[in-house]
């Protein structure tokens, strides 16, 4: 079987789950793909096994001794508990809040790229939160993140209301911002005529329909989460390099 190459950006965003790479204890415990128990393993060792088998090697218990590992496809795990929850979403009314990540230097492209984001998120009847993170010395400069912040809001100005105004807490600015009443309702109709649609399906022995828009939204989400963890790369890189300066 031809081998799988890894890339470390596939890993989800947060604290809960790391996977391949991104798993830097020096061992682990691990599960097979079919449940089975493998054992204790060096992590490379048991990358290797997943590589081998053109899977991913991740995380499911961080705070154990060693941590235990499993080896899965992630990308089918996290589309299975995405359609999950689209499913869950059906039978109830929830507004979603998105998180959009910034930085003070966040250059202008990609704060056109996360702006255009949050416009797809609002139109999709989602309310979206701006959250800007300083490091170090940019705390001295809030005034960048401010004008950034400004400008999102005139880019969304015809879809949506601010509904908290950009404030400072610690190290962050945040602001937050709802769809407006008419793209409401054009959610809710668009909503309504997609389960009509599923539900005729279901009637007629068919499988029902994905929605096209929550695909789209979901490969938007990955693409936001890849270019969060560039930039936290980034910064870890320059974290020694400052260091080093600063002993100079």
């Amino acid at each position: 079987m031809a081998m799988r190459r890894f890339d470390p950006r596939q890993a989800q965003r947060g604290p809960q789950i790391r996977i391949n790479q991104r798993i830097r204890v020096p061992e682990v415990r691990v599960i097979g793909e079919a449940g089975e128990m493998l054992g204790v393993m060096q992590t490379q060792e048991a990358l290797r096994r997943a590589q081998e088998k053109g899977l991913d090697l991740v995380e499911v218990n961080p705070k154990a001794e060693p941590p235990v590992c499993k080896i899965l496809d992630f990308g089918k795990y996290k589309y299975d508990e995405k359609k999950k929850a689209r499913e869950a979403k059906r039978k109830q009314s929830v507004v979603e809040i998105k998180e959009i990540k910034l930085r003070p230097k966040t250059d202008d492209h990609d704060l056109q790229f996360k702006t255009r984001a949050a416009h797809r998120f609002l139109e999709a009847g989602h309310k979206v939160k701006f959250t800007v993170r300083f490091r170090g010395r940019e705390i001295t400069h809030p005034e960048k993140a401010q004008e950034q912040l400004d400008w999102i809001v005139q880019q969304c100005d015809e879809i949506a209301n601010i509904e908290v105004r950009p404030t400072m807490e610690q190290r962050t600015m945040t602001l937050l911002m709802a769809p407006k009443p008419a793209v409401m309702q054009k959610v809710a109709q668009a909503r309504a005529a997609a389960e009509k649609a599923r539900q005729k399906a279901l009637q007629e022995g068919r499988a029902a329909p994905l929605e096209a828009g929550d695909e789209a939204l979901d490969r938007l989400e990955q693409e936001l989460e890849d270019r969060d963890a560039d930039d936290e790369d980034d910064d870890e890189d320059e974290a020694p390099q400052a260091g080093a300066a600063a002993k100079r």
